[in-house]
């Protein structure tokens, strides 16, 4: 077994269903699933624990404390295998989709994190955002054009840099500093045939993103320069405007409009 797939959920009932059947289709395995139930009070433990799949090896935990980024570093122990993925609870999984990033990752053992592209359904834009993705990697190749709903990593190369850690990262944009950490141990690829189809659903990141200028100064602050502006620029100002982690939490969405259905393509990269 080569795999590890991690996912954690906080009242997902919604889409926990539809995405651990993506998971169920995958071609290659098998793999181990990692589901951690960060304090749910809905159906979602329920559907989590009556998944089941000829080839995955489940892992079910529990993390009380809220946030995203504390329920991820409750996983990171049960990560043994030679890789590993991290998914989204609301987010589809073609069935190509982890035996795509195995093929760039074996590609080159230089190639630290495979990341995937977020699709819209309409195939000339889903084309032209994957294309997208090819190129200003390319461009950028030290830093991420990918969410944490599309990562894939070389687990000693994850490891090496520390993981998801609360201590290194308690603020919005977790995604981002974890890849700054990773691409120190080595390149990272965006293949073109790895691709997943997030729910259209969050229309409100005031609470959640940066800034168009801070956005800027990521993209053209030097490699050398990236420490620089994680963990002395870019996270005093989160702090100050209370970006913390547990602003994931927050279904802004919720008792405005029901979820709407999964269309292909909502979710993007903050």
């Amino acid at each position: 077994m080569r795999w590890t797939f991690v996912i954690a959920y906080y009242n997902e009932e919604a889409y926990l269903a539809a995405t651990l059947a993506s998971l169920a289709a995958q071609i290659l395995r098998p793999f181990r699933l990692v589901l951690v139930d960060n304090g749910s009070t809905d159906a979602s433990p329920t559907i989590a624990r009556a998944f089941a799949s000829e080839g995955i090896e489940l892992v079910h935990l529990s993390e009380p404390r809220p946030g995203k980024i504390v329920a991820l570093e409750r996983a990171m122990p049960a990560i043994t295998t030679e890789f590993v993925a991290f998914g989204d609870a609301d987010t589809v999984y073609p069935p190509h989709y982890l035996a795509t990033a195995q093929v760039a990752l074996d590609a080159d053992p230089r190639v630290v994190a495979a990341m995937a592209t977020d699709v819209p359904s309409d195939p000339v834009k889903a084309h032209r955002k994957r294309r997208h993705n090819q190129l200003v990697s390319r461009l950028w190749p030290k830093q991420t054009h990918t969410g944490g709903f599309g990562q894939t990593f070389r687990t000693a190369a994850l490891v090496t840099a520390g993981g998801y850690a609360e201590r290194h990262w308690p603020y919005v944009l977790m995604d981002h500093e974890v890849m700054q950490r990773v691409v120190q141990q080595g390149r990272v690829v965006y293949p073109y045939d790895l691709w997943c189809v997030p729910s259209d659903r969050r229309g409100d990141r005031r609470r959640v993103r940066w800034t168009l200028a801070e956005r800027l100064l990521y993209h053209f602050t030097p490699a050398a320069a990236k420490d620089w502006y994680f963990y002395r620029f870019l996270g005093p100002r989160l702090a100050r405007r209370k970006l913390g982690h547990l602003n994931l939490r927050e279904k802004t969405w919720e008792g405005e409009i029901s979820p709407s259905p999964r269309r292909g393509g909502g979710g993007t990269a903050v």
